[in-house]
């Protein structure tokens, strides 16, 4: 049975990854998720990714995080929005700020997944999908 919800997944991954100070975490291939690891490098917020096979030969995405050294996170929080069961649509004159602009709100908007600061550029709104900071 396949996974419901794999952009959870990969936030949880990620966030229990972080919290134990793991250098590197694999989840789900998805083009979604794919998205979201290159909007996180983009933004800073992990090292580096790759799209590697795991031993059973499935796509899985290798997230590399980052630790400026080595008591201090990059990440302080990944928060899911929208859901499976209640999806959370934005308009461009509603997109949050998170955190007062030090962290960032992802969506997914006709034009592709955009942070929320090149959505209010290209004036766009959409599925608000997470909040990182």
């Amino acid at each position: 049975m396949g996974m419901s919800d794999t952009v959870a997944d990969m936030l949880t991954r990620i966030r229990n990854a972080n919290k134990e100070h793991i250098k590197k975490t694999e989840v789900i291939y998805s083009k979604l998720n794919l998205e979201l690891a290159r909007l996180m490098r983009a933004e800073g917020f992990i090292e580096r990714f790759d799209v590697i096979k795991n031993a059973s030969g499935f796509e899985v995405i290798r997230v590399y995080l980052r630790y400026p050294d080595a008591k201090t996170k990059v990440i302080s929080g990944l928060k899911r929005v929208s859901k499976p069961g209640r999806r959370v649509y934005v308009g461009c004159n509603e997109i949050p700020k998170v955190l007062n602009g030090y962290g960032v709100a992802i969506l997914s908007t006709p034009r592709g997944v955009l942070t929320d600061k090149e959505a209010m550029k290209l004036h766009v709104g959409g599925e608000h999908i997470c909040n990182i900071w």
